[in-house]
């Protein structure tokens, strides 16, 4: 079974080393940032950093150890209250608009996540907060982790389909407004026979891409916590 970067001992860098893991971990995420995936390369990172490539290696053994790093990095920056401060309720609202926020900043998110198990100590700061705030709802032990888990599971699919739609819009060198007023003209021009999908269309016509993605998502995370809210009551 392969071994990951959190289960290994971490090796000491020479004293006259000047980087830090933290350091390494920021540039590379700057990178992805502005070019995702495949713009990330060692060497790359070095000239940004300003040091050798071979220098990288003492505080990350290979590039997938550094995607572990600036995957959990990410979690770390996800807000989740605690319970006594805002409800459970509330605090799940805020945990969602936090990881959609958090995905959004860092859109190369949704290419690496699903590869590899999420261990990392900001990973597991974050289910841990994660499963008191649910607990506190007065889900059963089980519940606690298929409730916790439908909201992000709806978050992350949710916002990496947004991601692919923003990628596309960039991809086409188009406005975001003359993309969808493209978009919608197409498919009202092939909704003929469809008159639901024609007043569908017509709905759409006055919602900007961002107002539309953002009620997309607002809506149904709305719906999750009503019905989730709806299972406890029943108890």
């Amino acid at each position: 079974m392969k071994d990951w970067i959190w289960t290994r001992e971490r090796k000491a860098a020479p004293a006259r080393e000047t980087l830090s893991r933290d350091q390494i971990v920021a540039a590379a995420i700057a990178i992805l940032d502005s070019e995702g995936v495949t713009g990330l390369s060692m060497r790359k990172l070095a000239t940004r950093l300003g040091s050798g490539a071979t220098s990288l290696y003492w505080y990350v053994d290979t590039k997938d150890d550094l995607i572990d790093l600036v995957i959990d990095e990410v979690w770390g920056e996800i807000d989740i209250p605690e319970p006594e401060l805002a409800g459970w309720r509330a605090g799940a609202l805020l945990f969602g608009h936090s990881l959609r926020s958090a995905v959004l900043r860092h859109p190369w998110l949704p290419e690496v996540m699903y590869t590899r198990p999420s261990i990392g100590p900001n990973a597991m700061s974050m289910g841990s907060r994660g499963l008191v705030l649910f607990g506190a709802a007065g889900f059963s032990e089980h519940e606690i982790d298929l409730a916790m888990g439908s909201v992000m599971s709806y978050v992350l699919g949710t916002v990496s389909a947004e991601v692919a739609t923003r990628e596309m819009v960039r991809k086409s060198g188009r406005t975001e407004e003359n993309w969808v007023t493209d978009m919608l003209e197409q498919a009202q021009a092939v909704a003929g026979d469809y008159p639901e999908m024609q007043k569908s269309v017509r709905r759409r016509t006055s919602v900007d891409l961002d107002s539309g993605l953002t009620e997309n998502f607002v809506f149904g995370l709305d719906a999750l916590l009503d019905g989730l809210q709806t299972r406890v009551k029943k108890k």
